[in-house]
């Protein structure tokens, strides 16, 4: 079920002037803001770019902002004015463990660009849902060396233990790693696992999967798929604007 929010903060109330470009001060590239995001990644050089028109409206003063965006605006407000934020440190630990794997460096990207967008509609925990969007992969490459194989189930297995240290390392909360851990310990199975912020990574990591997978289905087949594979129903909705009208 989506998060109901009051009219400021929903986006169906929002003017055209709301959702805007600014280039990335390193390369050029056009970067497509809305007015609440502080900073975003820009998807050519990965150079992180602050949004020079941060507008958070009612949810900076208002007390009930927490409840209603699902994080603290003040928060937001300021990351990146010293130090680096928790996702940004663990994208750096991401591509340190990807190397020049640039392929599983950009997908983990991808899906945590969808990640971002769905958590603004849907219930769940931001830490949670945008730690194992960056992490989820994490463990393809020891699968290929161990196993021979990247296959999702050993994936899984290989995954976790190498997650775990790299939020350790960053101080995150044991309640934090354990639910990331299992996300990345289900992420292609499933089996059991059915916490709002496991929906959100899953719904983000099919979002980036269906071209790659499903390259020949048409419109109407593609529609049928997300209909039965995808657990939100922003994601959904999503999904079926991309591939299937």
């Amino acid at each position: 079920m989506g998060r109901t929010m009051c009219p400021g903060q929903d986006t169906m109330f929002w003017s055209a002037d709301d959702v805007f470009e600014i280039p990335c001060g390193n390369c050029g590239h056009e970067i497509e803001f809305f007015r609440d995001d502080a900073r975003r990644r820009c998807p050519k050089c990965q150079h992180m770019v602050k949004n020079p028109k941060l507008n958070l409206g009612c949810a900076l003063w208002c007390e009930h902002a927490k409840e209603c965006l699902g994080y603290d605006p003040k928060e937001k407000m300021g990351e990146g004015e010293g130090g680096a934020s928790l996702v940004d440190q663990l994208v750096d630990a991401m591509k340190m463990q990807f190397g020049k794997d640039e392929k599983r460096i950009n997908h983990a990207l991808e899906v945590l660009s969808h990640a971002q967008d769905l958590i603004k509609s849907e219930e769940g925990d931001p830490k949670v849902v945008l730690s194992a969007a960056v992490l989820h992969d994490i463990g393809i490459q020891e699968a290929e060396k161990k196993h021979g194989s990247n296959r999702g189930r050993y994936q899984e297995i290989e995954g976790p233990p190498i997650a775990r240290p790299i939020m350790e390392g960053l101080g995150m909360d044991k309640e934090t790693i354990d639910h990331v851990c299992d996300i990345i310990a289900n992420h292609h199975t499933v089996r059991g696992m059915d916490t709002p912020e496991f929906r959100i990574l899953w719904d983000s990591d099919w979002l980036v999967n269906i071209p790659d997978v499903y390259p020949d289905f048409d419109k109407e087949h593609l529609a049928k798929l997300i209909n039965k594979v995808f657990k939100t129903e922003t994601g959904r909705q999503k999904a079926l604007s991309m591939y299937a009208q």
